[in-house]
């Protein structure tokens, strides 16, 4: 009963602490340190909530939950092990209970990407039709399109993909600063950052929470994106390319992709970052917070090993 009760004390922490950092704000100071977190918070909210209900489902076995999985398994197949004394409704229902909800975060995850990774392969495929190089902008897939649009296609075979619209848009320097960006998200692989918050959403949709988080993590990306960009460019440079993509009407990434520009209040939100920059972070927080991730992202395994 004590690992049950710690995993679902773990669970509702991690929910609090969700709650809370979408409301905070000095994640724009350290974006990179903030995905981490975040990382930390929904892969501990979803091992310790479906560890809770197995842990207390399995506790006759005094084996943990893994191992008590094992034992239970082989008890109804094999008979391998003496099932200590006999399941009362509140175990049964915990054990139902925790199994689905491990079975749907699992399934979510593997429909998300696998429709993510369709959705490239066509689009690169299409690319292949109607993109074509430019000598102006080596490196870079151009696409006849009078509306604006910036974009990558990440992955193994990964592309950077700008329009027509969007060269006679920007200026030489704005262009420069809107690459680096997408090249940061191409380097980082920030689509594999954001694939586990869009597959929670998928298997809980009504929480509002979960929205806010997805949300909240896709302004990080954009945020992290920014800070590698302006190490190439003048961060004036970005905001006003930002800008004139909101004025422009940019035309919508593709599915599968990350783009340049975000909802509205999101790019103000980083045209104001990048015209006003906060200092950042000191460095033992940022370290600190950091350390507190990787033994946060630890606890749950490690409770799931423990014997109760």
């Amino acid at each position: 009963m004590i690992t049950a009760a710690a995993l679902a004390f773990l669970a509702l922490v991690c929910a609090v602490g969700a709650w809370r950092l979408v409301r905070a704000r000095w994640t724009y100071r350290a974006p990179h340190v903030a995905i981490v977190l975040w990382q930390a918070l929904g892969v501990t909210w979803g091992l310790a909530g479906t560890g809770a209900l197995l842990a207390y489902a399995l506790e006759p076995y005094n084996l943990g939950v893994l191992r008590g999985l094992h034992a239970f398994a082989a008890s109804a197949v094999e008979g391998g092990y003496d099932q200590p004394e006999p399941y009362d409704l509140p175990r049964i229902l915990a054990l139902i209970a925790g199994l689905t909800a491990l079975t749907v975060l699992i399934v979510v995850l593997l429909a998300a990407g696998v429709q993510t990774f369709r959705a490239r392969r066509r689009h690169r495929t299409l690319l292949a039709l109607i993109a074509r190089e430019d000598p102006e902008v080596p490196g870079v897939r151009v696409v006849d399109h009078p509306g604006a649009a910036a974009y990558c296609v990440p992955g193994l075979r990964s592309q950077v993909v700008v329009s027509k619209g969007t060269l006679q848009l920007l200026s030489a320097a704005e262009l420069t600063a809107v690459l680096a960006h997408e090249t940061a998200h191409v380097r980082e692989r920030h689509d594999l950052v954001l694939l586990p918050f869009a597959a929670l959403r998928r298997a809980l949709p009504w929480s509002r929470t979960v929205q806010d988080a997805q949300r909240e993590v896709g302004l990080l990306v954009e945020m992290a994106a920014d800070d590698v960009a302006r190490r190439y460019c003048s961060p004036r440079r970005l905001a006003t390319a930002l800008l004139r993509f909101g004025t422009a009407g940019a035309v919508p990434t593709p599915h599968g992709a990350l783009g340049a520009l975000s909802p509205a209040s999101a790019v103000m939100a980083r045209v104001e970052r990048l015209v006003t920059p906060r200092p950042r972070l000191p460095r033992r927080v940022r370290y600190s917070i950091v350390a507190f991730s990787v033994a946060l992202t630890a606890s749950a395994p490690l409770l799931w090993l423990m014997p109760h």
